[in-house]
Parts: structure tokens; sequence; C-alpha cells
């Protein structure tokens, strides 16, 4: 059989994105390869604008029409040749903002062994409030029994604990806070009568004919709002939705006519356009009536009564998530024997595969977030780390990986759990790119490219016409002088 050669370089040709001005440059596969340079001399292009272009084009274009069509098509990269590129991910120097329903117990994954860990491994509540012991009927699948009222039922699965699913609060959604309408915002000007358009929803998300039905309401229109009864007041706030007969004269025409409509108050008026929301435009006519609280039922946890009931070790899920990383992981490593002997087995395996994923996050310095931080409040460099961590654990192969300045928001000590996280990548098969200012890190890579103006003065050797070449085993592209560099 014919011995079959893989190619172990990605050749390009005539690239010319930006400040890269018709490079030719051959990048080993299946290694580590850094790519350094002043600010302005094409790094983010070459990765981005070339090997990532490529890669995830290439690969989106293998996918079927129907597929392709419900995804954003990446445009085609200005290089005339790129061959052996495999398929592409890039951990971006600044990652989207997650959703509202985002957490960093989401984002890393990390809570999903948790809510498993609560459901196989926890002291179960019976509808009557008795606690049971921790019991291995709950992974059989098995009705439990309470020894104290008799009553039968079964414990919540992992999907019932979850505040994405069916363990939501039913007040918040799981979203842990209420939108509430904020009264101090529909009158902001109390000298304004009702007529003057005191009553700003009135004006904005109603029918203005809303003055003439609260005038028949028993309410004076035509003097400040400020002098208003506080019965006058109160009617205008939450008065009842009452239906009255009215004349009604349209502002820009002559037209007019009687008419039966029914009173909308202050606040449900709010409150009415805010259960209309479809899109973004929608909701920012209505928030600035909005408050946000948190939510009175589950307290900010996102958690039903029902999924804040299990207790494993003496507490509950919502307490486990406002632990930070680094004093959960040490509460996880007491778990298995504080169970009976039985339990045991299964209790270490769960607790082994949280550990591993929680590792990851701890070497890349944020052993110091709680499960429960909403990830939109997280940093930039905190979401990036998040995301390298999480491609580490889903074991491609075959990919290449390119970081975009993955030192950014990381402090010194932290630098090796991001070399083992690149080192890790290319023990299981991929290619990683890399990106950065970092002496440190850049000495991890095998090979370095890098990217300087080039203007070699009579007399000077290349060497000496290279502005900071100070990397061992650089590879040297030899580009034309930039005019903005």
């Amino acid at each position: 059989m014919k011995e079959q050669n893989h190619p172990n370089v990605i050749k390009i040709r005539n690239a010319h994105v930006h400040n890269l001005k018709h490079i030719d440059v051959d990048i080993p596969l299946n290694k580590i390869v850094g790519i350094a340079g002043v600010s302005g001399s094409g790094k983010s292009s070459l990765a981005l604008g070339v090997l990532y272009a490529e890669g995830s084009r290439r690969y989106l274009d293998a996918l079927s029409t129907y597929t392709r069509r419900r995804m954003t098509q990446a445009p085609r990269a200005q290089v005339d040749e790129v061959l052996h590129i495999p398929a592409a991910l890039a951990l971006h120097q600044r990652p989207g903002v997650p959703g509202i329903r985002s957490t960093f117990g989401t984002g890393s994954e990390l809570l999903n062994t948790l809510r498993l860990m609560f459901s196989r491994l926890a002291n179960h509540c019976c509808p009557n409030g008795h606690y049971l012991e921790p019991t291995l009927d709950v992974a059989a699948g098995k009705e439990l029994c309470c020894p104290v009222c008799g009553t039968h039922f079964l414990a919540p699965s992992a999907e019932e604990l979850s505040f994405n699913s069916q363990g939501a609060c039913q007040t918040c959604g799981g979203t842990g806070f209420v939108r509430k309408v904020d009264e101090a915002s529909l009158v902001p000007d109390e000298s304004l009568t009702i007529d003057e358009g005191a009553v700003l929803p009135w004006k904005t998300l109603m029918w203005s004919l809303m003055t003439d039905v609260c005038r028949e309401m028993g309410v004076r229109t035509d003097v400040p709002f400020q002098e208003l009864t506080k019965e006058e007041k109160e009617i205008v706030y939450h008065g009842p939705a009452e239906k009255k007969h009215i004349f009604y004269k349209a502002k820009n025409t002559n037209q007019s006519g009687e008419l039966d409509f029914t009173y909308f108050n202050a606040v449900y008026t709010v409150e009415n356009a805010l259960s209309k929301v479809k899109d973004e435009k929608g909701m920012k006519r209505v928030e600035r009536f909005l408050k946000e609280d948190v939510c009175p039922d589950c307290g900010g946890t996102r958690l039903s009564k029902r999924a804040r009931l299990p207790k494993l070790c003496g507490i509950t899920l919502a307490d486990a998530c406002k632990m930070s990383l680094s004093e959960l992981v040490e509460w996880v490593n007491h778990v298995p024997d504080a169970l009976p002997e039985e339990m045991r087995l299964m209790a270490e395996n769960i607790c082994e595969s949280f550990q591993m994923v929680a590792k990851r996050l701890m070497d890349l310095g944020l052993g110091y977030l709680s499960l429960d931080r909403a990830a939109s409040t997280l940093s930039t460099g905190e979401r990036q780390r998040m995301q390298l961590a999480r491609a580490v654990r889903n074991r491609t192969t075959g990919v290449l990986y390119v970081l975009d300045e993955p030192s950014i928001g990381l402090h010194p000590s932290n630098i090796v759990g991001l070399t083992d996280v690149m080192h890790d990548l290319i023990a299981d098969g991929n290619s990683v790119i890399l990106v950065d200012h970092d002496t440190q890190i850049l000495s991890e890579a095998e090979y370095q490219t890098g990217l300087w103006r080039w203007d070699q003065k009579p007399g000077q050797t290349e060497e000496e016409s290279l502005h900071r070449g100070r990397f061992l085993r650089l590879k040297q592209i030899r580009i034309p002088k930039l005019e903005h560099f």
C-alpha cells in the first residue's frame, strides 16, 4: 500500500489583508506557533483575517446549503492561496457578552455537575417537610418513602434543579430579578397638567385620548399634577379599568365623535406595553418606566422553591452557587466522605468530574468567582479564560485554535495555567496560533513568526534591520515598508 504523506504546514501565498502587504508564509501544523511584532504590524490580520477567516469559511462551505443559510457566512480572505488549513476556532480578545440567563456556572458548565451532585447525593425533602438520608434509590429512579409520614415521592432530577429549565423560579422566570414599574418616572414633572402631558406613559405608550377618559374618571386634568388630591393621584396611578363614554376630538384634524373607551391607569399602561415587547426597539420605549428588583420569591437565586430544598452536607444548591470557586472546590473534596459507604464510589466519580473542570479554571486564576455570578458582569479577560478552559474540556482534534492576546487580564502567576491549556490542545492533535506581546507566553511557542517593518539600509545585515528581533527560533517574513506602522 502506498504510503500517504500528510501535510505538516499551512501554506499562505500573497496575503494582503490590512497591513499585510503580499506576504508568503508556511505555518506548521500540530504546533504552538507564536506571531509577534509591534502594534500595527499585521499580527491579528494574519491570525484572524487570514487563518481563522479561511479555516472557518471552508468549514462552513462544507456544510449543506440548508444548514449554511441559518449561519452568518464568513467572508473570503484577501489571499491568493491557502493550502492544508483545518477547521478553525477563534478565542477572541473580546468575547461576546452572554445573555441574561448565563452565569459563570452555566458558561463553565460546572453547574451541570453540581446539579447532578445535588440530585443524586443530597438529603431530599418529602412534600411534608421531612428530610431523608441519602440513598442509591435516587440514582435508580425509585420512589422514596418518608420514614416519618410515609409519603411516597420522587426526588428531583438534575433537570429539575436547573434555572434554565424545570427548576426556574416561576416569579422571575429564572432570571433572579423582576421588572417593576417605577412610579416616580410616570410623572417626572408635577408642575404640568395632565392636559399638558404630565402623565408620560399616556404620551408615549398610549392613545392621547386617555386624558379624556381620565377626566371622565373624576380627575381634574387642567390643574398642575402636584395640586391634585390624593384620591385623584390614586386614580391616575392605579384607577380601575372602567369603560367611559367620551367625546373625542383629534388634535391634528377637525374630526370628532363619541365613543366608549376603557380606562388604562398609568401603571397598567406600562405593564401592558411591557407584555407586548417583542424586540430591543420595543424594550427601549418601555424600560425608562421600569426598575429592576431582586426577585422576592427566590431571593435572586433563580431557583424554584422545590429546587432549593435538597441539602448536601448541610447546604442547598443556592448556597453552593454563592461560594467562590476556590471555596467550592474545597467543599466538594469533603462530599464523598460525608456520605454512606455504598454511595461513595458514585460520589467520587461525580466529584472527580467537577474537580477536573474546576482545576483548569483555578489554574487560569478564576478561583474568586462564584457560580451564580451573572456572565454579563464578567470582564473580557474572564470570559476569554472561561472560553479557554471549555476548549480544552471539549477534547477536539484536528482543529486550528487562534488565540488573540490571551494574556490580557491574566495575572503573571496564572501564565503557567494558560501555557498548560495550550499544550493540552496540542496533545489532543490540534494546532495553536498565538498572538501576544507577552514574552513569557511567546517563549512557549515551538515556532515564532515575526512581523516587523523591513527597512534595510546600505551596509546593514538583515538581522540589524529588524525591529525588536529578540526571539529565538524566529521565522522571518520579509514584507515591504509599511506607510502607517
